[in-house]
């Protein structure tokens, strides 16, 4: 599963902003975010058990996430939905990374999930439950878990949405700012009022801060490796520029 939240193209300096939260079982190793091999350069974490990842960005600016999705007839053997995931920051635009996701969702090869695309020019979700979707999305403020986009009886999207909007997030800072403080938000002592989930044996494992601005060498991404609420958020920007500054 996941939580994730998309402003696009509604800050002043930056088409593209995102936080995630990557939620999972403690004990499946994963890496953190590098500079992948190969071409385009690609910078996102693996899944070391089955090789995908769940976020990244490649070097023409586009970002893809995957989040878990409920659906009935699951595969007997299904594909990894990370390495689709790798697959699609392959491509060169969202649009590009959403047609090959509908294509290969299509096939019936993968167990439930929706993918996330998004670049200056376009952002769309696929869905690839038990029917496969795809959405574009428009300037704004949206929210996504393991269900549609902006699900308004979802009440952890709701929490999330309010936390949020407590401020004008018109820019890049402002964002940033405001969302590393709600996705590391830990539960109260009932249990409750948290963003940050925590389990016996799964929940938050990681989070992930990403500005795509307008000049590439103003991009941000920071990793919290581990739950946000109980590890600090690390600044690895110059990844992300090295890889934006690719063939410039």
């Amino acid at each position: 599963m996941c939580l994730l939240a998309l402003q696009y193209k509604t800050a002043r300096d930056a088409p593209v902003l995102v936080a995630q939260n990557r939620e999972e079982r403690y004990d499946r190793p994963s890496q953190p975010p590098r500079i992948q091999s190969g071409r385009p350069r690609v910078v996102c974490g693996i899944d070391r058990k089955a090789g995908g990842t769940w976020f990244g960005v490649n070097q023409h600016g586009m970002f893809v996430a995957v989040a878990n999705r409920p659906k009935r007839c699951v595969p007997a053997e299904p594909r990894s939905r990370g390495l689709l995931c790798r697959e699609l920051l392959g491509t060169r635009t969202a649009t590009d990374a959403a047609e090959l996701a509908v294509k290969e969702l299509e096939t019936g090869r993968y167990d439930g999930a929706s993918y996330i695309c998004a670049d200056a020019d376009a952002a769309i979700v696929v869905y690839g439950g038990d029917i496969v979707d795809a959405v574009t999305l428009k300037p704004g403020l949206h929210l996504i878990t393991n269900g549609n986009v902006n699900d308004r009886s979802d009440p952890r999207q709701e929490f999330v949405r309010r936390l949020l909007t407590l401020q004008r997030l018109d820019s890049s800072v402002a964002f940033l700012a405001v969302a590393s403080r709600t996705f590391s938000r830990k539960p109260d002592a009932r249990g409750k009022r948290g963003v940050v989930i925590v389990g016996n044996e799964r929940g938050t494992v990681s989070s992930s801060l990403l500005s795509l601005a307008d000049r590439s060498q103003n991009s941000v991404y920071q990793y919290a490796a581990g739950s946000p609420g109980d590890n600090p958020y690390d600044d690895i920007s110059a990844l992300l520029r090295q890889v934006l500054s690719t063939d410039r």
